[in-house]
């Protein structure tokens, strides 16, 4: 047993991942996300072929890492990722991520079931329900656009996100385009709406602690 804290679970899967001809292209890129997102491996693991589970011990940063991840995998062709957050209590930890126990782990798997029946592709789960259904409606907003990033849409995420204090020119020297093709596909991906939907998800999640 272990101090009861209360911590923040993604667990996912990958959507259409049978339809890749070469699996590797996709695993290696969700490899990356998640050392990016958490450098000690007991804390992420991919399961069953194309699922997943990472603890993200910063509940704060969950939202940020869930499109992350998103931006990552949507980044390869023809493909998308379903996401379910838990935030909860954390009662025991195993030596893998998948090992371990309490409310934010169930959350987040018994999320990811409902996800999978409802076609939809982000939700979280806490023990407040008034938190859940806020948020959970800004997210099915935010898919609107999330869902349909394109490849440069989702690349652009991904890189304004591992570099979140770099200029528009800077990011431009890293993809190869001009600082005006940057803040294009900035605003196609919506970016300025999801990074003010990240400090609303921080401002409410924070009132669970």
């Amino acid at each position: 047993m272990i101090p009861n804290i209360i911590t923040s679970v993604i667990t996912g899967d990958i959507i259409k991942s049978r339809t890749q001809v070469s699996p590797e292209t996709w695993i290696n890129v969700l490899k990356e996300a998640l050392s990016f997102l958490s450098t000690d491996k007991a804390y992420w693991e991919i399961y069953r072929g194309d699922s997943f589970q990472i603890e993200i011990k910063d509940i704060s940063s969950c939202f940020i890492a869930a499109l992350y991840i998103k931006a990552c995998i949507k980044s390869i062709h023809g493909l998308d990722v379903r996401l379910a957050i838990g935030v909860g209590n954390k009662t025991y930890e195993g030596e893998q991520v998948t090992e371990s126990n309490g409310e934010a782990f169930i959350f987040s798997g018994e999320t990811l079931e409902t996800l999978k029946k409802e076609k939809q592709n982000l939700r979280i789960k806490t023990n407040h329900s008034d938190i859940d259904h806020e948020l959970n409606l800004y997210f099915k907003l935010a898919l609107i656009a999330m869902d349909n990033w394109t490849i440069n849409s989702a690349e652009i995420v991904k890189l304004s996100i591992e570099n979140p204090d770099a200029l528009q020119s800077e990011l431009g020297k890293l993809t190869g385009i001009n600082q005006n093709a940057v803040s294009t596909r900035q605003k196609r991906a919506h970016l300025d709406e999801v990074m003010e939907l990240d400090l609303m998800y921080r401002k409410k999640i924070n009132t669970l602690t």
